[in-house]
């Protein structure tokens, strides 16, 4: 050591603090992040790398991870966790590596990156659609990151200041450190400078949002309108808590695997019917609209539906018969399965034997506005009695006449049934906490669909089942509200209910889970009861 310069001693023996590192590492990591967001908005068909991972770990994910991620953070939540906790991954290692490469690891953060862009990378040809573009939002973030993480690590690295003696002649003064106001200045500017990329790119890719298309569609009316609904007993009949006749499109439960919703222009949309069929046939949006529409009160549900659970909704939908236009296609005697296909390849099949005169339709309206775009702008299907894994397809671009054993919906292949006929089902709406002693209304909704409701039994503790007054029943296939008096005496309480089907058969009291056809049994719940 004895002939090695005192800076180049000095400069071996710093060591940044880590929190230098870390600060490296996340202004990489979001400087990276911010890039692939701004590819991504020069294009309808590029995703940012995020979504991509994301939909990605979705299909690899196992059904009890699914199952999990929807009770743990909700049907409209899950993905926006899972986007999180990638993000969080990706944070925390590149802070990690951050501090690595500020002490001298620099090949470390690169390779570290650019596993992380090849990962992306991959994860974008699995996209929808996905060409040999799609690629480049995930590589040219790795490539960014990669680069402000050298660049960090160089930052954070000593300065060695030549000075001269009292002869005039340079020497070496031992290393100075970096300031750190130049590098919170320097590592601050480039993260302002990332989070103006950001909004760029966001901006860039709000150009491809359907919703100005849809807010251009005029809702065509049907060739024979439906009644007006009849007075809603939720604002004039047990008003605490009841669900209402209809289910606002705002309040609509959300259940699907996009991460991103679609972006559909309705220029160059097309629904295509396609497979086992005489004459393949194409529509574009104005000429589905010009078709006879028809409207239709309809309850639907999501299997992921625990017993009580939140995951249904009655809407008053318009659109056009499902079995009219199939049948003008000509379905081949060897179809038995039609294929609902996405514009983001989701799909979801049910036999063609459903193709029953049950009103089945391709929706371009709910509760009259043209389909909310989270609810599957342009067209969506809609299959009375049967879970939306099996039939409910959004953003609906292609219908594929085939067979179960040639083609297998998304669902399918992942542990859940084949068939998925909605379960007779009922829900305690109100009360939904603790009340004090005295009249109160037990009220709630209960649905079979294509079979209809029609009766309704609520148990308080061992007493006998009560039959609970019906709401109005506007078809077979819509929930029916209910409701009956309690006079509430003071303690403990447990309430539950039970319906009745219209062909007499009453929901099961066995509990089962969600998976693979459906959850069964009776909502139950408990409450005290306060003086």
């Amino acid at each position: 050591m004895a002939t090695t310069d005192r800076g180049e001693v000095a400069a071996s023996e710093h060591r940044p603090p880590r929190w230098w590192g870390v600060v490296v590492g996340l202004v990489a990591a979001g400087s990276g992040l911010a890039v692939g967001e701004f590819v991504a908005g020069f294009s309808r068909n590029l995703h940012s790398p995020v979504v991509n991972v994301g939909e990605r770990v979705r299909d690899l994910a196992p059904k009890w991870l699914r199952e999990f991620a929807i009770r743990t953070f909700g049907a409209e939540s899950d993905k926006k966790a899972a986007i999180y906790t990638i993000i969080g991954v990706i944070l925390i290692t590149a802070a990690v590596v951050g501090v690595f490469a500020v002490r001298g690891r620099k090949q470390l953060g690169t390779g570290f990156a650019l596993v992380f862009g090849v990962l992306g990378a991959l994860a974008a040809l699995n996209s929808a659609g996905a060409g040999f573009g799609s690629i480049f939002p995930a590589l040219l973030a790795a490539i960014t990151a990669a680069m402000v993480l050298r660049w960090g690590a160089h930052l954070a690295q000593p300065e060695v200041v030549p000075v001269r003696n009292a002869a005039r002649r340079p020497t070496i003064a031992p290393a100075v450190a970096v300031d750190r106001r130049r590098f919170l200045i320097h590592s601050g500017g480039l993260a302002v400078g990332a989070l103006l990329v950001l909004a760029v790119g966001r901006n860039l890719q709000s150009r491809f949002n359907s919703q100005l298309a849809r807010a251009g569609v005029r809702v065509p009316v049907a060739k024979t309108p439906l009644p007006v609904p009849p007075a809603d007993p939720a604002l004039v009949v047990a008003n605490q808590g009841l669900s209402p006749l209809f289910t606002p499109n705002k309040s609509f439960y959300r259940i699907d695997t996009a991460f991103q919703v679609p972006s559909v222009s309705l220029g160059s949309w097309k629904l295509k019917v396609s497979g086992l069929v005489d004459h393949p046939l194409s529509f574009s949006f104005d000429e589905l609209a010009a078709r006879p529409l028809f409207e239709s009160d309809v309850t639907i549900s999501c299997v992921s539906n625990d017993v009580g659970g939140n995951l249904v909704g009655n809407a008053r939908w318009l659109g056009c018969r499902l079995d009219d236009l199939l049948h003008e296609a000509g379905i081949q005697s060897a179809a038995d399965q039609v294929l609902g296909i996405s514009v983001d390849d989701f799909t979801a099949g049910f036999p063609v034997s459903t193709l029953d005169g049950r009103d089945a339709m391709i929706a371009i309206a709910m509760n009259g506005e043209a389909l909310p775009v989270e609810h599957g702008f342009p067209a969506r299907i809609i299959v009375p009695g049967l879970y939306g894994y099996v039939s409910a397809v959004k953003w609906l671009s292609e219908l594929k006449l085939t067979t179960f054993a040639q083609d297998q919906g998304y669902w399918i292949p992942r542990g859940w049934s084949q068939l998925g006929p909605i379960k007779t089902q009922s829900r305690i709406d109100t009360p939904s906490s603790n009340v004090k002693v005295g009249k109160h209304a037990i009220a709630g909704i209960a649905w079979a669909p294509t079979r209809g409701v029609s009766k309704v039994e609520v148990q308080v503790d061992d007493a006998a089942w009560v039959v609970a007054t019906l709401g109005p029943a506007l078809n077979n296939n819509t929930w029916r509200q209910w409701w009956t008096d309690w006079d509430a005496t003071a303690g403990r309480h447990q309430i539950r209910v039970r319906a009745t089907d219209g062909t007499g058969a009453t929901q099961t009291d066995a509990l089962a889970d969600v998976a693979p056809n459906g959850a069964t049994g009776w909502h139950t719940i408990g409450l005290n009861v306060s003086t």
